[in-house]
Order: structure tokens, then sequence, then C-alpha cells
């Protein structure tokens, strides 16, 4: 196997490149064999086993279910610090349509977001820190389960993770395909939203299609709703706010029943946020509007809704700091520190929510190809060329956070 193509500077990544045959053996790996939140037993004991391998100094197993935690410590522990990386192993229930030879091997699952490649990075900072050990404090190593929609990070959290690992700041990265390769972006905010479910239950009174007007159509006004909804983020969201509201799936009545008007309908949708007093303005006049609306027709509407994921809020501290560490890699003409935040969610959010730290993205999205798909496409794919600087980019933030009293001292 070739090496990687993408160059960076410093000797961490020089070192990590020598790595990269068995980083992208690794990760394919892990793409052939994916596993949903919380069922990655195969994929944590992968973890284990590359741990083990890398030779760092402990590995606890079953911290929130399917959990993996590394702890590797420096040549010296005078500093006191500690420092937590993080990654996500988890697929998602997706078919794939990609006929390479590391296709998924489980109809119905697959990686499509790169939480394999997330896992080789950090398995591949987890060799060099323990090899080199060019630091002065503990570097804690988190394998997280679950992030697609089970809240793993949480899970974690509650089994105690940061009780056991006290670290002081925490740090994670996802590949982002609309970014080229050796270019990293990152914003002192807000990053990712707030992802919340809503569940709108509109109860009428059904009857015959034929005979209308002895019924109270449910169907009809959740069709209104469904318009009324959209004027909430218009006319009630301050512009330079940002907000979404979407309605993603509605059921009533049978559609092999053509004459029936039913006595209920659903719908399903998300809402998207990053400011706290805009979700709690939204989640207020979602049950004014569609209480308003459903009675305007005689209907009711029952609004439950749901707070998955918080918005993911770096430190700005941190958020600089993992600026600085990139631009030592790639430079800064590569770094993006005012990285427009996403719409999307994630649950590293649960970390930011009680330890200082940041999450940025690493391009991934090449020209020809590799690595362009965007997330959670069926044809979706790591770009393996990203793994040395991936890996680099995690030691690179244990060296630079907790640095030997050599690199702080040169001449000493």
């Amino acid at each position: 196997m070739q090496g990687s193509t993408l160059k960076a500077n410093g000797r961490v990544f020089a070192h990590i490149a020598q790595f990269y045959p068995e980083l992208s053996a690794f990760r394919r790996d892990l793409h052939a064999h994916p596993e949903l939140g919380f069922e990655e037993v195969y994929t944590s004991g992968r973890v284990v086993q590359a741990l083990k391998a890398c030779g760092v100094d402990e590995i606890h197993t079953g911290i929130g279910k399917t959990g993996v935690v590394a702890v590797i410590k420096g040549r010296s522990d005078t500093s006191g610090k500690m420092i937590g990386l993080r990654a996500d192993m988890d697929a998602l229930p997706m078919t794939e349509t990609n006929d390479f030879a590391w296709k998924s091997s489980k109809n119905g699952l697959m990686h499509g977001c790169g939480h394999d490649g997330h896992t080789a990075m950090l398995v591949g900072a987890a060799r060099y820190l323990a090899e080199t050990r060019n630091f002065d404090g503990t570097a804690v190593l988190i394998f997280q389960p679950g992030e697609e929609g089970y809240a793993g990070a949480k899970e974690m959290i509650k089994d105690g993770l940061f009780d056991r690992f006290p670290v002081q700041s925490v740090y994670a990265m996802h590949n982002w395909p609309g970014m080229r390769p050796g270019t990293v972006g990152i914003n002192p905010g807000a990053m990712m939203a707030a992802a919340d479910r809503i569940t709108i239950e509109v109860t009428g009174r059904g009857g015959h299609g034929a005979h209308a007007y002895q019924t109270i159509d449910p169907v009809l006004a959740s069709a209104h709703i469904i318009t009324a909804v959209q004027s909430i983020v218009s006319r009630n969201v301050r512009p330079i706010d940002s907000a979404v509201i979407s309605i993603c799936a509605v059921q009533a009545g049978d559609l092999g029943a053509m004459s029936v008007i039913p006595g209920k309908a659903n719908m399903v949708g998300t809402v998207r946020t990053f400011n706290p007093s805009v979700q709690e303005m939204v989640i207020r006049r979602l049950n004014e509007v569609c209480s308003a609306v459903a009675l305007g027709f005689g209907c009711t509407a029952a609004v439950h809704y749901e707070t998955i994921y918080p918005a993911t809020i770096n430190t700005s501290a941190e958020a600089l700091f993992a600026g600085d560490a990139a631009e030592a890699l790639v430079g800064p003409e590569n770094v993006v520190r005012n990285m427009e935040p996403s719409m999307g969610a994630e649950d590293f959010s649960f970390m930011l929510q009680v330890k200082p730290g940041a999450y940025f993205r690493i391009g991934q999205g090449a020209e020809n190809g590799v690595g362009a798909c965007y997330l959670h496409n069926s044809r979706y794919d790591f770009n393996d060329d990203i793994l040395p600087l991936g890996a680099a980019m995690h030691a690179s933030l244990a060296e630079r956070y907790m640095p030997l009293a050599s690199e702080l001292n040169p001449d000493s």
C-alpha cells in the first residue's frame, strides 16, 4: 500500500506518516464491519487490540456501554495536566452502494460519516504518543460509542468518564468533505446546532370522504400547521440568529382507503438552534401556533418537544489553542479560524457542557473524487490520505498542551 500523498510540517507528522499503511488497513477493516451505537463490540475489540500493540499504559473498557478509554503518561508529570482527545466509533443504519474491496459486509449498515477514520486517527495518535512520550502530563484517549443519535458522549459522562479521568480540556475533530485535504476549520464559538425532535398529534373526527362536512378533518388542519410553523423562524427569530424548523414526516389514514378521513394525523420533525433563548421561543411558539391553527379547524393539537443534542459551542481559549496547533502543521493559510457553523448536530456537545474544549473540522474532499461525497451519502468513503494529519493533530494538541521542560527551555 502506498503512503499518504498529503504533506504537513513538523516531526510529529513525519513520525506518524510512517504508520500510514497500518492505519489505512485498520480503517478499512472498521469500514467493512460497521456497527450501530452501543453495539460496537467488534469495533471496540479491534481498538483494544490496537491500543495494546501501541503500548499505552492503561485501557479501560465498558465506559458508556461499549466505550474505550486509553491512558498514556508522558515522560514526566510535574505539570499535573491531563488532556482529553475523543473519536466516535459508530456507523449508520444505511445501505452502502460502493463497490471497493472494503465496502460494508453488513446489509443496511454503513460507515457513512467517517467514524471509522476518526477512530483510526486517534489510534495513530496513541501509537505516536506511546512511542515518543514527548509531553509532561497525561493523555486520555476517548473512543466513544453511539454518536449517531444515541448520545454516547452523555452515557460515558454518566458512567463517570470525567470523574475517573479529570481532564482539564477535551478536543474532537470531524472530517469535512466540503474542505480540501490539508485544511482545518474551527470557530471560537458555535460549531454545530442543537438538535431537537418534535412530534405533533392532531386530533379531529374521522368519517367518509364523500361527507366531509360531517367530519373534523385532521389532515386539512395538519397541512395548514405545516405551512404555519414556517412563519416562526421568518417572523420570530432575529435575522442575525439562526434556526430551522422542518416537518419531515406526516402519517394519517390508510393509503388503501381513499374515501376515509382519519381521526388523527401525526407529524414528526426537527428543530435546530444555537441560542437557548431562541430554542425556548421556538418551543413556545410551536405550541401556540399548532394549537391555534388546529383549533381554527375544530381540531386539537398536542406538541411533544424532545431536546436531543445541545449546541456544540467551543470555548474561545481552547479554539485559539487548537487553531494554533493546526497552523503549525499545515500553515496559517490552510486554517479557517471563523468556520461557518453547521445546522447539523454532534453529541460532543455534552462533553463541552462539562469541560472546556474545542471541536474542529479536517478537510478530506479531493478533486479526484476521493472522499468527495458528503456525509451520510450511500457512496461516501473516508479519505485515507488525511489519516496521518488527523493523528498528528491529536498528538500535537497533547504535546503543545503539556510541553516538556526541555521544550519550554530549549537551552536547559
